[in-house]
């Protein structure tokens, strides 16, 4: 604990910010066996290991104040802190290991290494040497077995998934196609019916124009008829009028003809 051994103010908050994020980390798992839905199980196992990054970073930390503060500390405390540092990292790995786990029941072996770097002081790559170095041959090959089981249904899933997608692309293309189809037929409909409007429209224009003549020469015609029709209706009344000359067919008989007659009735009589 940290009241156990004598620690700086650097090492006690990097100690402290270690300690919240283990709580974290444990509350997250404990959600994460509640959650059904996979892609909020995945949502917060992506939580979570941005949470061990950072607590894989605060370890290197707190490794490197107890290198610089090495000299000023007595070798029990030295050694106490090395534990502390350990005992950390022993922790770290165990939800690194959960983490895996949780990946492989989800079918993503996406799995992120949590190495400290390449260099042979690195504690957390140490003590998964460790811990590989516990196993029996037996024990080992088991493991592989079981990573390459793992491994190959995951395969079968992803191309399961890609068969499904490239069925959907394809189904989708030929939708597409489709609705490309009717939208130019229907492009074509809009332009035959607007020349069909425009035919129309002239058409009616032409119609208007005859109409508008053909009123012209009826209105003429009528004034016409009218005048000859007053013409006869003055000579019928005044037939003497001589301002108005006469029409043929409807002007009386001349005088001399009627004389004529006479004298001719008159002669016949003698």
């Amino acid at each position: 604990m940290a009241s156990d051994m004598p620690m700086s103010a650097e090492l006690e908050q990097i100690d402290g910010e270690i300690q919240d994020i283990f709580r974290a980390l444990e509350n997250g798992f404990q959600k994460l066996d509640k959650i059904k839905d996979s892609n909020r199980q995945s949502k917060q196992l992506e939580e979570l290991t941005g949470k061990m990054r950072e607590c894989k970073r605060l370890i290197k930390e707190f490794d490197r104040e107890i290198k610089d503060q090495e000299s000023r500390h007595a070798p029990d405390v030295n050694k106490q802190l090395n534990e502390k540092k350990q005992t950390m990292i022993k922790e770290l790995n165990s939800y690194v290991a959960l983490r895996k786990t949780y990946q492989s029941s989800l079918g993503n072996k996406r799995v992120e290494l949590f190495d400290m770097g390449a260099g042979g002081n690195d504690p957390v790559a140490e003590d998964n040497v460790k811990m590989a170095s516990d196993m029996s041959n037996q024990e080992l090959v088991d493991a592989g077995r079981k990573q390459m089981d793992e491994t190959d249904q995951a395969i079968q899933r992803s191309k399961m998934v890609v068969e499904q997608t490239i069925e959907v692309g394809t189904q989708t293309a030929a939708n597409l196609k489709q609705q490309t189809d009717q939208m130019g037929r229907i492009v074509n409909e809009l332009d035959t019916i607007q020349f069909s409007i425009k035919k129309a429209t002239q058409l009616v224009k032409e119609i208007g124009r005859q109409v508008a003549t053909d009123k012209c020469i009826m209105f003429f015609l009528f004034l016409i008829v009218c005048g000859v029709i007053a013409i006869i209706i003055v000579k019928v009344v005044n037939p003497n009028n001589k301002n108005i000359r006469d029409i043929p067919g409807l002007a009386p008989p001349a005088p001399t003809a009627r004389r004529l007659l006479s004298a001719e009735a008159f002669g016949s009589l003698g």
